[in-house]
């Protein structure tokens, strides 16, 4: 089993489409451990705020086979692949880390995750797993949001 770390995000009806996400991970993976909902500013284009948070859970999936199954879970509830990549969006959902793999794949399988550089990535995740240690940089993700300019990206904490 591989211990995995995604991102959920959504700027429309997001609190339906997330709660929506978490009962399918609920259902298809079990126990996941699940940060707080932080809401910020989209990034890379104008648009409604985001809210975001993390899941950790436990897969016997490849990265690939887990990249289609959340793709599938995007498209049920209406991610459009029509648009420009960066646009308002029902639901994003992206593995950011799977175990200690550093890989790049179809569909934009890219771990551990670019967007870890955002706070929106980075702060849910150290959230629920602080001590878990960047795969590239050796730093935990507690010392990666300790060190994160947070005046330069807010969140606020969303009830969900």
């Amino acid at each position: 089993m591989a211990r995995v770390y995604l991102s959920l995000g959504s700027n429309q009806e997001p609190h339906r489409y997330l709660r929506a996400a978490l009962d399918e991970l609920r259902a298809r993976f079990g126990d996941i451990d699940v940060s707080p909902a932080y809401r910020s500013a989209a990034v890379g284009f104008d648009g409604a705020d985001f809210i975001n948070l993390a899941v950790g859970l436990d897969t016997d999936l490849t990265p690939n086979a887990l990249n289609d199954w959340l793709h599938a879970l995007e498209d049920r509830h209406g991610r459009r692949r029509d648009v420009p990549r960066y646009a308002d969006r029902t639901l994003d959902v992206d593995i950011v880390l799977y175990d200690d793999l550093v890989a790049q794949g179809p569909g934009h399988l890219d771990i551990p995750r670019k967007e870890l550089k955002h706070a929106f990535v980075l702060k849910p995740i150290a959230d629920i797993a602080p001590d878990l240690r960047h795969p590239v940089s050796g730093r935990s993700m507690a010392e990666l949001w300790a060190a994160f300019p947070v005046e330069s990206e807010p969140l606020t904490v969303e009830r969900l």
